[in-house]
C-alpha cells in the first residue's frame, strides 16, 4: 500500500512539473532593450495557455517576407484588456511594438497592437519577471 501512495505521489509531482517548465520570465527570452516596431499581415493566431502567440508575415528592409512570431499574456489576461478571439482576424494588417527575442530570432514579446482603423490593444505580457 505504501508502495502504491509513493508512485502516485512521484506521478502527481512530475505531472506538475510539466506546466511549470512551459512558463518562462520574460527577461529570459526577451530584452526590452531591443524595442521593434513592425507592420504586417495575421498568418494565424493561437489562444493557449500560458501564452497567446500572433503569427504576421513581415517585409524586412529588402523587400523579402519574414515570418515573426509574438508572444502575448494568457487568453485570460488578454479578454480582461479587451480582446476577444475575433479581435485579430487572419489577413488583416497591424502594427505590432514590443521587446524583440535576445537570440536575435524572428519572435518578440507584444507590448500594443494597433489595427488597421487605429483601435490599440495591449499585450498583456507580464515584463515584471
Amino acid at each position: 500500500m505504501r508502495g502504491r501512495l509513493a508512485l502516485v505521489l512521484i506521478l502527481a509531482a512530475l505531472l506538475g512539473a510539466a506546466p511549470a517548465a512551459a512558463h518562462h520570465s520574460f527577461s529570459a527570452i526577451f530584452d526590452a532593450a531591443k524595442p521593434v516596431t513592425l507592420t504586417g499581415t495575421v498568418t494565424r493566431i493561437e489562444w493557449m495557455n500560458p501564452h497567446t502567440w500572433i503569427y504576421l508575415d513581415v517585409k524586412n528592409g529588402a523587400g523579402k517576407v519574414e515570418a515573426w512570431a509574438f508572444e502575448m499574456g494568457s487568453p485570460n489576461r488578454l479578454m480582461r484588456y479587451g480582446w476577444n478571439q475575433n479581435s485579430l482576424p487572419t489577413g488583416a494588417t497591424v502594427t505590432i511594438a514590443g521587446s524583440q527575442a535576445r537570440d536575435g530570432s524572428l519572435k518578440a514579446a507584444v507590448d500594443t497592437v494597433t489595427l488597421a482603423d487605429g483601435k490599440r490593444l495591449f499585450g498583456a505580457q507580464d515584463t515584471s519577471n
